[in-house]
């Protein structure tokens, strides 16, 4: 399964590779299933930019990951979506302060 894999390439802090796993779950997705997907990505690619020094990046994919993960929390398929969240808001902060050393997330 996608999803499996790309949470173990996210752990691994492999963000280009976790973005690819997901985005192969996401396209064949229920409907139901495509924003908390797409949150996901979206978490891979502000960590990817932000490691990358991309700011505006890293800012606008995290402004989205929250949106779209929100309605998923506490928990959805096995995934501490308020956890994550937490950490989507903290790199928030961070990269709001122009800090882009991003910790790593814990999923």
């Amino acid at each position: 399964m996608s999803l499996d894999r790309g949470l173990r390439l996210m752990r691994a802090g492999r963000w280009f590779d976790a973005h690819e796993a997901l985005e192969d779950e996401w396209r064949t997705a229920p409907e139901p299933e495509r924003d908390f997907l797409q949150g996901l990505v979206q978490v891979t690619v502000a960590w990817h930019h932000a490691a990358n020094g991309n700011r505006p990046g890293a800012e606008r994919q995290l402004e989205k990951a929250a949106r779209r993960l929100g309605p998923y929390a506490p928990s959805h398929r096995g995934v501490d979506v308020a956890r994550v969240l937490g950490q989507v808001e903290a790199a928030s902060a961070r990269v709001a302060e122009g800090l882009l050393d991003l910790l790593p997330v814990r999923i």
